[in-house]
């Protein structure tokens, strides 16, 4: 196995448990949040979701100054099944990216973070990034916790 494909592969499980995570919240809870500067669980939601557009800018070196996503600040939170649904041809093309991506990509391609100007190799760049859907599983189980709902079995 590649490091790219192994890459997918942890990316592909991250999702997977998001995905299990997130399809126990009740559209009841959507819109719940622990404080008024948090963001809701909904929002949390498409929070990562709409990342993988950004994260595939950005590894593939294009340029953010006029970042905007496909997911309009009006788009109304319908579902998770819905937002799933659309953030599916972005999920693709984003794995599709990483696959392209030779050894020597992975590990000579620089990446300068946008947002903090931090410059890692692509390989470190692209573990982060399952890091912070993973700080948001975290933080989403929290949620569930705080909202007393039954929070599914993510280890299996």
């Amino acid at each position: 196995m590649t490091a790219s494909e192994l890459i997918i592969l942890n990316f592909t499980e991250i999702r997977r448990k998001s995905i299990k995570l997130w399809n126990a919240l009740p559209q009841t809870h959507y819109h719940w949040k622990p404080d008024n500067n948090a963001m809701s669980a909904i929002e949390m939601i498409r929070h990562v979701l709409e990342a993988d557009y950004g994260w595939n800018m950005i590894i593939n070196q294009q340029d953010m100054a006029h970042y905007k996503t496909p997911w309009d600040s009006k788009r109304p939170f319908i579902s998770v099944a819905k937002e799933l649904e659309f953030y599916e041809p972005y999920r693709k093309i984003f794995l599709e990216s990483v696959s392209r991506f030779s050894e020597i990509e992975l590990n000579e391609t620089k990446i300068v973070h946008p947002g903090n100007g931090e410059k890692k190799p692509l390989s470190q760049y692209l573990l982060r990034i399952g890091y912070h859907e993973s700080v948001h599983s975290g933080q989403f189980l929290s949620y569930l916790r705080a909202m007393e709902l039954n929070r599914p079995e993510i280890w299996d």
